[in-house]
């Protein structure tokens, strides 16, 4: 039986608006330009501004310190309250802000404290054969006959990028009765496998890493020393690679002075063969934001180098104008038009209000941090001056949500004095010290990544060990702390960084 009832429900819901600021915030500055084109090819109304001339937009008062950041006895004051943001968000610009009288009346998203390159970089291009075409010139010069060469070009697709063939031979087979309805001997199809493991570079075509150490062995010329590094992979693969030195030496016979040998003659070989002739992939990294010092003082810059002055078209703005006056009394001429161009006249409005939205949240997200980490920067990268910081400390301090402060910090960059660095760099959980004091745990690291450093690698510290020497330098953590550091920076237990 149905029951009418009246119920209340508290939903939170997001305008159209807030969905397309939320999603620009998260944008680095070097796809910030391809997001614009995006737009544009999509609404005909926006274009680029060529004109310096233009008047920018007018900034909050709170913008007025980004420049003083650094003044002693100075607060950061980058703040906007809440209401009066969602106010301004929800009803953009008055319309005068948009068609004013002012010389020009293109609406533009320029901020004065943003900082322009005079030269444009553009990374070069790095063109290198590739592991695969490297192989099959090679394999093209053994004077194989049709259907070989056609099985070895096979089993160069087949390799990883590494070099490593890790797919069975038997499945390799399989696929090739299933797909090219082609029948091969197993023992064949080895054969060619061995062609290919005696081409450049040595150890390419290996099934495993021991298979790849012995390749690169065997191309070596013969001695004693050789031939003993051969037996110890051979015969000790699995206790060398968890440093079992004094099996190894019950097993080939060698003393510690022999096997010291041969341990930094295998230690030099490549266990990623493949490497060598891949493409090299560089990664440019365009900074979001610029921190200045000059004079104990810190001027915070947003990056516009990526951010073309986008505004609405006057040919359009002009003829939506037309239309309203060509009407007879509220009904424009041509009505189907009107319509057309007043929505891309307010999708147009929406989207560069977004955008000019999302330059003043990045500017009150790195202001917050650059107060916070003021000693930091004015240290020039000093680790110990890293005080602690999480995402809610920078969210109260702009009063926003953290969700907003996670979106400015995700894929961002600010450039220093000292270098580029991830905006994620400058978070990190606290650690107590004896001394009641509360320190990043990022200096924590440090101090643990230098005592093992300077450990004797014959006899390297346990993780008990480290415990006890980081409580001696003040830091009082936990040996499953010491282990979660260690792993964190990719330090392995202290058998694997035995050496002789």
């Amino acid at each position: 039986m149905l029951r009418q009832g009246l119920h209340q429900r508290l939903q939170q819901r997001l305008s159209p608006q807030q969905i397309q600021y939320i999603k620009l915030l998260q944008v680095p500055t070097a796809q910030l330009e391809e997001r614009i084109e995006e737009e544009r090819e999509q609404n005909p109304l926006i274009e680029l501004g060529e004109s310096e001339e233009d008047v920018a937009i007018p900034q909050p008062d709170s913008y007025e310190t980004a420049a003083g950041l650094g003044q002693a006895g100075d607060e950061l004051d980058l703040r906007m309250a809440e209401q009066d943001r969602q106010e301004e968000f929800q009803d953009g610009l008055a319309q005068e802000e948009y068609f004013g009288d002012s010389e020009s009346e293109d609406y533009k998203t320029r901020l004065p404290n943003a900082f322009e390159e005079d030269d444009h970089y553009e990374a070069p291009v790095v063109e290198m054969r590739s592991l695969y075409d490297s192989l099959e010139e090679q394999v093209s010069m053994l004077n194989l006959d049709e259907a070989d060469l056609a099985l070895a070009f096979y089993l160069i697709g087949s390799l990883d990028e590494d070099g490593y063939l890790r797919r069975p031979l038997e499945a390799l087979i399989n696929d090739l009765a299933f797909h090219n309805n082609l029948e091969v001997a197993e023992a064949h199809l080895e054969g060619l496998l061995h062609k290919i493991q005696s081409l450049e570079p040595a150890g390419v075509g290996a099934r495993n890493l021991k298979e790849c150490l012995l390749l690169q062995l065997h191309r070596k010329q013969s001695d004693p020393l050789i031939r003993a590094a051969e037996k110890v992979i051979s015969s000790c693969f699995e206790e060398f690679t968890k440093k079992h030195f004094d099996k190894i030496y019950s097993k080939t016979g060698l003393d510690e002075e022999e096997f010291k040998e041969v341990y930094q003659l295998i230690n030099h070989l490549n266990p990623k063969p493949g490497e060598s002739e891949t493409v090299i992939r560089q990664q440019y990294i365009i900074p979001d934001f610029m921190v200045i010092v000059e004079n104990g003082e810190l001027e915070v810059r947003l990056n516009s180098r990526n951010m073309p002055n986008i505004r609405i078209s006057r040919k359009y703005k002009t003829m939506l104008e037309s239309l309203q006056k060509a009407g007879s009394g509220k009904k424009p001429a041509d009505k189907e038009t009107y319509d057309f161009l007043k929505e891309k006249m307010d999708s147009a409005k929406s989207f560069i209000d977004a955008i000019r939205q999302r330059q003043f949240t990045l500017l009150d997200t790195m202001g917050s941090i650059v107060q916070r980490q003021k000693e930091y920067f004015l240290s020039e990268g000093l680790e110990s001056s890293l005080k602690p910081m999480i995402l809610k400390d920078v969210a109260d301090d702009i009063e926003m949500d953290i969700s907003t402060v996670s979106r400015v910090v995700n894929s961002k960059y600010v450039q220093t004095d000292f270098g580029i660095l991830s905006l994620k760099y400058f978070f990190s959980e606290g650690i107590a010290t004896e001394g009641g004091e509360e320190v990043s745990n990022r200096e924590v690291k440090k101090a643990l990544k230098d005592i093992i450093d300077e450990e004797d690698k014959k006899k390297p510290y346990s993780d008990e060990i480290l415990e006890k020497l980081l409580k001696e330098k003040g830091y009082d953590i936990a040996r499953r702390t010491v282990a979660k550091y260690r792993e964190m920076m990719n330090i392995p237990v202290a058998r694997m960084r035995k050496e002789l």
